[in-house]
């Protein structure tokens, strides 16, 4: 488009909207003067609005630039990004798990529903451990999992359950110890906890879970088989713990078994000494 196509310029120079003069030169005034319509007018209004558009895009990037450094420094005031907690959106929910321990058993629990059902899950791992098979780390599982009025009781019965004869039934000698060459499997795995009742001194909590147990190894007449029963602890807080006052065992729920066919001794016993078990909080 030409100069002569735009408000007057060109042959209309009788028009009153002639910028510039009585010739067809138009003059371009410094910007802020008033005489020139479109330099005048037009370029602070362009101005400002770049400067505004710059100035956006600044604050978006200075935004940008702390929320992704938000948490992620050493420096970070952020107590709860160092230590993990909400930054991880895969981080599992309740309270923490526990950091105590009495040899081989968590310890520690909170005095709350879930500490309940992580202490009752806990000891259902260590009372169906086989270290229950040893009199001597059948002993200090009960002193640490049961009230010493409890303990005290149960220490002359599963002596008795747990006799020579009983044991040689399962393929293991007076003490407990599998032939050389094979490896007794017992193991209880948790599916999941229900709390029957609690109150802030007491609890009976029912864990569901499928169990291991069996000899692995050649020449085996009780090969590994699982088990699905439910174990109900009645626990009471004593010594800033839970510890179990009584407890009673049911079978099932059982569901229907699956088609994965048996494998063979060896597999099992490499399973055995290769996968260790958990602890259980919630």
């Amino acid at each position: 488009m030409s100069l002569g196509d735009e408000h007057g310029y060109g042959s209309d120079t009788g028009r009153s909207d002639r910028v510039g003069g009585s010739g067809q030169t138009r003059t371009r005034l410094p910007e802020g003067g008033g005489s020139d319509v479109y330099g005048g007018a037009r370029r602070p209004v362009r101005t400002s609005r770049s400067l505004i558009t710059v100035m956006g895009v600044v604050i978006l990037l200075i935004a940008a630039i702390a929320f992704a450094n938000r948490g992620g420094g050493e420096g970070s005031p952020d107590p709860e990004a160092k230590q993990g907690g909400g930054a991880d959106p895969t981080a599992a929910t309740g309270i923490r798990p526990v950091e105590g321990k009495n040899g081989a058993i968590a310890t520690g629990f909170a005095q709350s529903e879930q500490g309940a059902q992580s202490a009752a899950s806990n000891y259902a791992v260590a009372l169906g451990s086989d270290g229950m098979f040893k009199k001597d780390s059948r002993h200090k599982i009960v002193d640490v999992i049961y009230t010493t009025e409890s303990a005290a009781k149960l220490r002359g019965p599963q002596d008795q359950a747990y006799s020579a004869e009983f044991l040689k039934k399962l393929g293991l000698d007076a003490n407990g110890a599998p032939p050389q060459g094979s490896i007794f499997v017992s193991r209880t795995v948790p599916v999941g906890t229900k709390v029957e009742s609690y109150s802030e001194g007491s609890a009976k909590v029912s864990v569901w879970y499928t169990g291991l147990i069996g000899m692995s190894g050649q020449g085996s007449t009780d090969p590994v088989s699982t088990t699905w029963k439910t174990w109900t602890f009645t626990m009471k807080w004593a010594d800033n713990d839970w510890k179990v006052v009584d407890d009673s065992q049911k079978d099932g729920p059982a569901p229907v078994p699956g088609d994965v066919a048996a494998s063979s001794s060896d597999e099992i016993s490499k399973a055995v000494e290769e996968y260790g078990g958990f602890t259980y909080a919630r």
